[in-house]
């Protein structure tokens, strides 16, 4: 884990005036953050202060972990504190969130969100609820403190602002473990830090917390039924807690007002669109109001209901299509929460639909109709099937056409592939998707890319993973025929050299120890498979196998499509473009290459493009 260590002392002594430029300097080159001037004055002003406070409080020793990077996502702590806890001589941790605000308010539709002076646009999280949101999260992941929930405690720094000029933000503060002071507050700033700290050294309890084991991110499918049905279980941080307070605030102003929203919440893999869709279901549904959770995804929609509503049929009534939507009574739900809508299809309406139901009515336009509220959670880079249509700016038209408000919210954090931007940004260039060209892999602390010399060694790479207590999965492209299961048996159709391993099972019935498909990320037995797009699309597991087939391809100087190399159905020239498969090529295996938690091994059945990536991987 990066983080930039030093002890208050230490940080004030003349050979540290410059730490601040280095600390930007050092994030530029190694995570690809670009920090602007204002930023790099901001450090170096507010460094020396909180150090200063901890020379002043007879805590020089104490150590600053400053820019920590909370485990598996790519955000940052301000500082955390590391000492020894004055009362119990255990090791003690405050995380501090700094601003340099001088006027703030609550913000009167939001307690939980602030309007920061002279910083126009949107309301700002309440500094304490980040700082605590951080505090809670460290808990939730570092393994040396799974059994001293007291060790981390919570603090926001309005070291530029007086008391009276934030008064009212002392309001949502409420938790004894969050704190908030600012420059006319310092002298109880210093006494907290002195009832908190001893006068000791906390080099070993920084070690402690740098070095501790991560326990894996609470996997989706595990904790939803507890979601669900009795309380919050995951901690939603800054960008993810600020799209949760949004559309509670919207459902709040619905039901005052009389007033319909749009809300759409966007952002790549593992940004934590599930997440924020669960916890939203879980509260909204605690309250008794009208919600339901729908997707276009038979994986995931079954696989909520095998999982959350485990012998609760009435649980299971949460979990819907989007295509049940066809007759729904306008606005008859609170709130509709479309996950994964980026698989919103042009129209509902298929071969089963009764003919009076066939009315070419935009399949998005009855997803808005349906609740007051309408909430969207999509990445535009995982339409992967052709009439997929959800976009942006497709819900953006369509609400619009109907004189309705739309609120955007951008989750810029990434929390799957171990809160690496720069893997996900490496993906993105190399298939071709952002403008730009392929790039070298940097090394990344907090995630792995390693290339296969042959499926053999990429299938034993992942098995070797999960002796070690890991989830692991392969996937491929789909270049490979898919047989129907044969005298009980899968057939081993991914075929490469003397290779050849079954796709996943097709339907909804286990077959011999191989899980149905929508259960293939998440049952015991997977591994075994091949799990194609539409099965992988929506999960996660802590280490990703990618076979890259003969339908994309290095050729002058780039990855390039082969269409005529998928064994995709829904890929017929007649109904498909050659740009448009182009395009959904790319995006499968974006979708393939992101489902990793910890580092993704990769091989290509092309000899040149194996060499390309050899060359780019190291």
């Amino acid at each position: 884990m990066t983080v930039f260590r030093r002890t208050a002392m230490a940080l004030l002594s003349p050979a540290e005036v410059k730490f601040a430029e280095v600390i930007a300097e050092q994030m530029l080159m190694k995570n690809g953050v670009r920090v602007s001037a204002s930023e790099r004055r901001s450090w170096e002003r507010s460094l020396p202060v909180v150090a200063q406070d901890l020379v002043d409080a007879g805590l020089g020793h104490v150590e600053m972990l400053v820019e920590y990077q909370l485990p598996l996502t790519s955000k940052r702590a301000d500082v955390v504190l590391a000492g020894v806890d004055r009362r119990t001589g255990g090791d003690a941790y405050l995380v501090v969130e700094l601003k340099q605000w001088s006027h703030a308010e609550l913000w009167e539709e939001d307690p939980r969100r602030v309007l920061v002076q002279n910083m126009g646009g949107k309301p700002k999280l309440h500094p304490a609820l980040q700082a605590q949101g951080y505090c809670d999260y460290i808990l939730d992941f570092a393994t040396v403190l799974a059994d001293h929930p007291d060790a981390v405690h919570a603090a926001a720094y309005l070291h530029n602002a007086q008391r009276g000029d934030v008064l009212d933000l002392y309001d949502a503060v409420k938790n004894d473990r969050t704190r908030l002071f600012t420059m006319s507050t310092r002298g109880a700033f210093v006494e907290y830090l002195r009832d908190r700290f001893a006068p000791a050294p906390g080099a070993r309890a920084a070690d402690r917390l740098l070095s501790s084991k991560v326990r894996p991110s609470k996997q989706l499918l595990k904790v939803a039924a507890e979601e669900i049905k009795n309380r919050e279980q995951f901690v939603l941080l800054a960008e993810q807690r600020l799209a949760y307070e949004i559309v509670l605030n919207r459902v709040d102003k619905a039901r005052r007002e009389d007033v319909k929203t749009v809300v759409v919440i966007k952002g790549g893999p593992g940004s934590g669109k599930s997440v924020i869709a669960l916890s939203l279901l879980g509260e909204l549904w605690r309250q008794g109001l009208g919600v339901l959770h729908a997707t276009g995804s038979k994986s995931f929609t079954q696989t909520m209901r095998r999982h959350v509503a485990k012998g609760s049929p009435k649980t299971k009534t949460l979990f819907k299509y989007f295509n049940n939507f066809v007759d729904a009574e306008k606005n008859r739900l609170d709130v509709l929460i479309c996950d994964e809508a980026h698989r919103i299809r042009e129209v509902s309406a298929n071969r089963f639909t009764p003919a009076r139901l066939r009315t070419g009515r935009p399949q998005v336009e009855e997803l808005i109709d349906a609740a007051r509220v309408p909430v969207f959670l999509l990445d535009e880079h995982q339409v992967v099937r052709p009439g997929e249509i959800g976009t942006v700016r497709e819900i953006r038209d369509r609400a619009a056409s109907k004189g309705l408000s739309v609120v955007e919210v951008s989750l810029d954090e990434q929390f799957r592939c171990g809160g690496s931007l720069q893997y996900e940004e490496w993906v993105l260039r190399l298939l071709g998707l952002d403008g730009g060209s392929p790039e070298p892999w940097q090394d990344d602390d907090h995630f792995d890319v390693a290339l296969a010399d042959s499926p053999h060694e990429l299938e034993s790479l992942l098995r070797g993973r999960m002796g070690g207590g890991d989830s692991a999965r392969m996937t491929a492209g789909f270049c490979w025929p898919w047989s129907a299961a044969r005298d009980g048996r899968l057939v081993p159709d991914v075929v490469i050299g003397d290779w050849a391993r079954p796709w996943n099972v097709k339907g909804d019935r286990a077959v011999g120890d191989a899980p149905p498909s929508e259960l293939w990320a998440t049952q015991d037995g997977g591994f075994e498979q091949v799990g194609c797009v539409y099965t992988a699309q929506g999960f996660e597991y802590d280490w990703n196998g990618v076979v890259l087939g003969p339908d994309i391809v290095y050729r002058d100087g780039r990855l390039v499509t082969d269409r005529t190399k998928s064994r995709d159905p829904a890929l017929r020239p007649r109904t498909v473009s050659d740009e448009d498969a182009d395009r959904l090529i790319r995006n499968t295996y974006k979708v393939l290459l992101t489902r990793g938690m910890k580092g993704t091994v990769l091989y290509s059945v092309d000899r040149p493009t194996q060499d390309f990536l050899a060359a780019l991987i190291g």
